[in-house]
């Protein structure tokens, strides 16, 4: 393992390089990325070419009609363009400490197969929630907040629309056939329902203990500190401390949860 560390190493160093001279990650996420790249492959190559593949793919959909998603979402997100490490840990760093745990166990073990749910369920539910933001941010029609069905701007925490559930589900699926065609063994359905699930509750929270805040000069909804116009915004709802990125943690999580203990259910029964 400790020469599968060193060279897992070497090969997130350069991805995590590579990306960070494309402008997908900050030097902060690039450190991050390569913290999390060695972890996943330190669990085995699979593990490494599934991040990779996770990684690839939310770049590609982050540059699909970008100008364009920036301008309709610019105004509200906190975070945009370059990933900083506290996005990379967040969508990343329960994937790979878990999938590191299970590699550790007796593949044949009850616990190991819970560990692998659980690292597929985060980084499902990571995918998910990234593809839902990145394709449905395209849809002609405004999205709809998940609890009261009212349409709100683009850009939105708890905004969902069809356009994006739909990525949702593909997101997910993205990870639960990705790990099968790499040989990680796993139920499907459990990965797709948790990485779906962690997804809605990604929304569910951010709709409800995300911070929101108000520009009083643009007499507008943000996320942002400072609005695009240059005024400071203040506090309008939901938990000061609950950023997007604490948002995205709790969804790994709940996705991570939820395909464990589908595994769990389907193993004690």
């Amino acid at each position: 393992m400790i020469a599968r560390v060193l060279e897992g190493l070497l090969v997130a160093l350069t991805v995590a390089l590579a990306a960070q001279r494309a402008h997908a990650l900050s030097l902060g996420g690039a450190a991050a990325a390569v913290v999390v790249g060695s972890l996943a492959v330190a669990a085995g190559w699979p593990w490494g070419a599934l991040l990779i593949a996770y990684f690839v793919a939310s770049i590609v959909l982050s540059r699909v009609r970008g100008a364009e998603k920036a301008q309709r979402t610019g105004d509200v997100v906190a975070k945009g363009g370059a990933r900083d490490a506290f996005q990379v840990v967040a969508n990343g760093g329960l994937f790979a400490v878990t999938a590191l745990a299970g590699a550790s166990l007796d593949p044949e073990s009850a616990a190991a197969g819970v560990l692998t749910a659980a690292a597929l369920g985060a980084l499902a539910a990571s995918t998910a929630d990234t593809w839902a933001t990145e394709i449905g941010s395209l849809a002609t029609r405004p999205p709809r907040s998940i609890l009261t069905w009212r349409p709100v701007a683009p850009g939105t925490s708890g905004g969902v629309n069809l356009l994006g559930m739909l990525a949702m589900l593909a997101g997910a699926g993205f990870i639960a056939y990705g790990a099968r065609a790499l040989s990680i063994t796993v139920p499907v359905l459990a990965v797709v329902l948790g990485g779906f699930l962690g997804a809605i509750a990604d929304s569910v929270v951010g709709a409800t203990l995300q911070d929101r805040r108000w520009c009083d000069t643009c007499q507008k909804s943000t996320e942002r500190m400072i609005h695009s116009c240059g005024t400071p915004t203040r506090h309008a709802g939901g938990i000061t401390l609950v950023d997007n990125d604490l948002v995205n943690l709790i969804a790994t999580f709940s996705g991570a949860a939820i395909a464990a203990l589908l595994v769990y259910s389907s193993r004690a029964a």
